[in-house]
Formats: structure tokens, C-alpha cells, sequence
């Protein structure tokens, strides 16, 4: 009783395992089901292009099964009707030469229809991923800034160019050569079938094992093809992270232990192209064996035919021809499968790139008006009503948060590294969403303003300046080109950014790649003047004068006290005396408001700012 037991448990066991392994397979036919409808609805403005393509290809395979038949003819009427005395040669020889006319202009019809369809698919094709990688770029820019901190950027990188690029040959060739293929090999069977049955079925007995070493192919191809985009990401994200940091590693010295790692990442890629390269190298010899026994069974089986009066030469020919013809499909659809995977794992990453959500773009009577056109601005009155935050599940960043910026006050924040002060104006630039309580801008939740509208209100000023590769005056405007060259000049000058742009040969001198070239109080005053050209209503500023030269700080600070008039201004700084007449003052510690007021008050208090102000002049 207990071994029955016990093999009745082994049995239920195996066919939960096996039904598992069914619904895993479902899945997965499903899911890959899925991914082929997104790539298809790419294609589908194109489908009068592929359309053609196909008639194309289906007069190709036309031609190439006739032209075989075209050898069988004069074979068995005019050179076998000459040996045996039918025909005279003079006879045989008009023939052939209409046969080899015939021949030719059939090579010369695929020749150019082949052509016409190579170039109607590759240029498809480049459209379709130049929209792809249009589509893939516009929602990278939508996404919200908690993706870009989890994800690094050679991985995001290789997903618009590598993963992409894998998907053209998909377009261009795999899905006509599917086709292609299917026509060929469903065109010779029946074309066999009408010439010799016997001789078809000896042709075809191999499928079989053709078959089964397909099978086997794609069960080991996928999963190394997912391995190998991979390890191609981890790669790019590599030299992405360390070409930027590049001075780091220069400084200290990392240069042979960074060798090492990025060897060690080559070595992973290596081995996984090495797994294919086997898997390959097996596949095809065994193909070829398939392929040499059709061809052994064919000649004994058909050599004995033509010694029995059964079956002509040209007709044992013709068999050879398409059996060769026929294995030629299969190898060209083994080698669309290796494509094929390749482009389905790189489809996986692009659509799960293009599946993150966007950062929410709620519609209210706030909405954005033309871009030459002036929208109605935000007047800048800001409230945090106990506010929650955390970056990570409950993780509070912010605890209980409460305050209220009245429009065209100066308001700054002070606390200790990691206290919130950041968050909460990436709170107020709508970065991030909060997980309890309320903010309003204007008495209206933050949720219901659209995020470029709020954004366009905003003038934001960061520790560390970003500068693209351009010249100045891109650097400025950034793209809105219905900011006139007047007001750029006039914006720089109450800056006080003119004078080193015109030192350094105007503003339409280039910029290297981050502004190196520049010091980081002029990438300061460039980014005042990026800030002011919109006309902002509300200035936040995350340390803007934390890394700027002595010389420059004078400029900065005259630039700073021009730029805060009339509009709501919110500082982060540690050095304190750059606050010292902000309206009010507002000190964060581990997430919490402990202090509020100006200056003074707060000095009066002898509280944690007085401790940071007294820590600070005694330094």
C-alpha cells in the first residue's frame, strides 16, 4: 500500500509538472503572439509596399521553380532525342539555344525583381525603425525621473540603437522570407509531385528528421539569445557609467581594476556568443547529413529507374535540382530563426521599455497654448499640506511636511545632507508623486496641473550644470526658437553672462560635450540666464552657488538678487550666509519642519540653525 501510495503521490507529481510545462509553452506562444501584433501594427502604414513585395516575391519563386524544368527540357528532348536518334542535331541545337534564351531572360526577370523588392523592403524598413526609434526617444523623455535612477543608461542606450537595429532585418527580410521560403518549398513539392510520385516520396521521407533537428534548434536558440542581448546590455551600461567618471578613475588610479572588470563583462559576452556559435555549429553539419542521405536515396532509387525505363535523366536531374532547391529553405529559415530570435528578445526590451508608465499628464483649466503663444502662468503661492514621501515603499523621506510660500516671497531651506531638502523641490517640479497629503500651487492640487504648464512656470537652477553640446545661445534658448537673439543678449547681460560670452567669441561659439570647457560659475550664470528666458514664476534654486569661484560669487550674487524680484524663490543652500535675507527661513531635519522664520528669529531661537550658523562662521 505504501509504494502504491507513494508512486500514486510520484504520478500526480509528474503530470503537475507536465501540465506546468504546457501552460508555460501557452504562454509563451501567447505572449510572442502579442509581441508580433505590436511589431505588425509598426508596419502597417507600409502595407501597399510589403503588399507589392510579395507579388514580387511570388513571381521570383515562379521563375526559380520554371527554370529547372527549363534543364529537364532539353535534357530529355534534345540532348537524349539526339543519342537515341529521334531528333537531328541541328534540330537539338535550336532548341537548346531557344531553352538557354529562355533560361536567361528568366535569370534576368529575377535579377530585377529581386532587386526592385531588396530595395522596396530595405528602405520600408529603415522608416519603420526610424519611427520606432522616434517613438522610443519621445517616451524616454516622458518617463519620470525614478526610472532613470533604477535603470542604467548604456542599457537604455542600447535599446534605441542595438535593439532597434535588430528588429530592421526582421522587417526587411525575415517576414518576406518567410514567405519566400513557404512558396519555394510548398512550389517544388507540388512540382515533384506532378512529375514522379515515386521520386517525390523518397524526396520528402527526411522531413521528418528535419524536423525534430528544428525543434531542437529553437528550444536551446532562444534562451541564448535572450543571454546574449544581456550580457550586450551589461556592456554599454558599463561604458556609459565609466567613460563619464572617467576622471575618477584617472585620479585614483583605477584605470587596471576597471581593465579587469570590463574584461571580465567581454568574457561573459564571449561565452555567450560561444554557446550560439555550438548550437550553430551542430545544427547546420546535421542538416547537410539530412540533406546528403535525400540526395543518396534519390540517386540509388532514381538511377534504378532510368536503368529500368521507368524515369528519364532529366527527370532524375530536375528531382536533384529541387531537393538541393528544397533543403536551400530550410536553411534559409534556420538562419530567419536565429534572426528571428534575436529580434524577438530585443522586441521584449523595446516594448517593455515602451510599457513604463509616463509621468501622469492630467488635463485642467491650466493647459498649455502654443508655443509662441503666452499661456496663463502660474502665480507661484505654493502649499504643502501634510505631506508623505518616501522613494522606496514606506521609507519616509518626508514626514508630515506642512508650509505655505505666498507668491513672490523668498523662501529657503536648510538642514543637514539627507534631510529632504532636495525632494521637496523635486516635489514641487512634479518629479515625483507623493504618497500622502496634499500640494497646491495656486490653490490648485499639483495632480491637476498639466507638467508642462507647471514646468514652464518654473525656472530651475541645479548644483550641477548640464550643457549640450552646441553653442551658447542653443544653451539658452534650448530649442524654443520663437525666443528672439534680442532677448537672449538682454537676459545674458542682467546675468551678467555677457561679458564672458563675448570674451569666449560670442554666443554662437560651441560647446564641448557638459560645457567642460567652461568654469562652473559661467555654467552657473548660463544656467540663470536658461532660467530667466521664460520669464518664470517661480525660481528654485538646489545649491547654485555651492561650486562657484570666488571671482564669480560677486557676479552670481548680483545676478541672484535681480533675478528674485517679483517672483516666488525657493534656495537650498549650505552656505548659509547666501540666505540671510530670504523672507523666511526653513529648517528640515529627518524629513520634519523643527524650525520656521527669517533670519533673525531663528537665530534668536537658538535652535539647530543657530547650532549650523554658529558651526559654520566658527569654520
Amino acid at each position: 500500500m505504501e509504494g502504491r501510495f507513494k508512486q500514486s503521490n510520484f504520478l500526480d507529481e509528474r503530470n503537475k509538472n507536465k501540465g506546468k510545462e504546457r501552460n508555460n509553452k501557452n504562454s509563451k506562444a501567447t505572449y510572442d503572439k502579442k509581441i508580433f501584433m505590436r511589431l505588425a501594427r509598426f508596419a502597417l502604414p507600409y502595407w501597399p509596399l510589403f503588399l507589392l513585395a510579395l507579388a514580387l516575391v511570388l513571381l521570383i519563386t515562379i521563375l526559380t521553380i520554371i527554370r529547372p524544368y527549363i534543364i529537364k527540357i532539353g535534357i530529355d528532348k534534345y540532348i537524349q532525342g539526339v543519342v537515341t536518334g529521334v531528333i537531328s542535331a541541328n534540330e537539338a541545337e535550336g532548341g537548346i539555344i531557344k531553352l538557354s534564351s529562355l533560361f536567361l531572360l528568366f535569370l534576368f526577370l529575377e535579377l530585377v525583381f529581386g532587386y526592385i523588392q531588396t530595395y522596396i523592403l530595405e528602405a520600408t524598413g529603415k522608416r519603420i525603425i526610424m519611427n520606432l526609434r522616434n517613438n522610443i526617444f519621445r517616451h524616454i523623455q516622458r518617463l519620470p525621473i525614478k526610472y532613470f535612477e533604477k535603470n542604467a543608461v548604456g542599457r537604455i542606450v542600447t535599446n534605441v540603437t542595438n535593439d532597434t537595429e535588430a528588429l530592421n532585418e526582421m522587417y526587411t527580410d525575415i517576414l518576406v522570407g518567410f514567405i519566400q521560403d513557404s512558396f519555394i518549398m510548398f512550389g517544388i513539392v507540388i512540382a515533384m509531385i506532378r512529375l514522379n510520385l515515386s521520386l517525390s516520396v523518397v524526396s520528402i521521407t527526411v522531413i521528418p528528421l528535419m524536423v525534430i533537428a528544428a525543434i531542437i534548434f529553437r528550444r536551446n536558440a532562444r534562451k541564448v539569445f535572450s543571454e546574449i542581448r544581456s550580457k550586450l546590455g551589461a556592456i554599454n551600461a558599463f561604458l556609459s557609467e565609466h567613460v563619464v567618471g572617467i576622471k575618477i578613475i584617472q585620479v585614483f588610479n583605477m584605470q587596471r581594476k576597471k581593465y579587469m572588470e570590463f574584461d571580465a563583462i567581454c568574457k561573459d559576452y564571449m561565452k555567450a556568443n560561444d554557446k550560439m556559435i555550438m548550437i550553430i555549429g551542430v545544427y547546420r553539419p546535421i542538416m547537410d547529413v539530412i540533406n546528403s542521405f535525400a540526395l543518396a536515396l534519390l540517386l540509388w532509387v532514381g538511377g534504378r529507374g532510368i536503368l529500368g525505363g521507368n524515369i528519364e535523366v532529366g527527370t532524375l536531374f530536375i528531382f536533384i535540382n529541387y531537393t538541393n532547391s528544397f533543403f536551400h529553405p530550410i536553411m534559409n529559415l534556420t538562419e530567419r530563426y536565429n534572426t528571428l530570435q534575436s529580434s524577438v528578445v530585443a522586441s521584449e526590451r523595446i516594448f517593455s521599455l515602451l510599457d513604463e508608465a509616463i509621468e501622469c499628464q492630467k488635463v485642467s483649466t491650466y493647459r498649455e497654448g502654443e508655443e509662441t503663444a503666452d499661456f496663463k502662468r502660474l502665480n507661484g503661492t505654493i502649499e504643502f499640506r501634510n505631506v508623505w514621501f518616501a522613494y522606496n515603499s514606506e521609507d519616509w523621506v518626508l514626514r508630515d511636511v506642512s508650509f505655505k510660500i505666498s507668491a513672490g516671497e523668498a523662501v529657503a531651506f536648510v538642514g543637514a545632507t539627507g534631510a529632504g531638502k532636495t525632494s521637496i523641490i523635486s516635489l514641487i517640479c512634479g518629479f515625483y508623486e507623493i504618497q500622502r497629503g496634499e500640494i497646491l500651487i495656486d490653490g490648485i492640487n499639483i495632480r491637476d496641473i498639466e507638467k508642462s504648464v507647471l514646468r514652464k512656470s518654473i525656472g530651475l537652477v541645479l548644483q550641477d550644470v548640464f550643457l549640450f553640446s552646441g553653442d551658447i545661445k542653443y544653451n539658452i534658448r534650448l530649442g524654443k526658437n520663437h525666443i528672439p537673439d534680442e532677448k537672449i543678449y538682454k537676459v545674458a547681460k542682467f546675468v551678467n553672462a555677457h561679458g564672458f560670452i563675448e570674451r569666449m567669441g560670442g554666443y554662437e561659439s560651441l560647446l564641448c560635450e557638459k560645457g567642460a570647457t567652461l568654469s562652473s560659475g559661467q555654467r552657473q550664470l548660463i544656467s540663470f540666464a536658461r532660467a530667466l528666458i521664460l520669464e518664470p514664476s517661480i525660481l528654485v534654486m538646489d545649491e547654485a552657488t555651492s561650486n562657484v569661484d570666488t571671482e564669480t560669487e560677486g557676479l552670481i550674487q548680483d545676478a541672484l538678487s535681480k533675478i528674485m524680484k517679483g517672483r516666488t524663490t525657493i534656495a537650498i543652500a549650505h552656505r548659509l550666509s547666501t540666505i540671510q535675507e530670504a523672507d523666511n527661513i526653513i529648517v528640515i531635519h529627518n524629513g520634519q519642519i523643527v524650525e520656521m522664520g527669517n533670519h533673525q528669529k531663528l537665530l534668536e531661537n537658538e535652535g539647530i540653525y543657530y547650532d549650523l550658523c554658529k558651526l559654520q562662521y566658527e569654520n
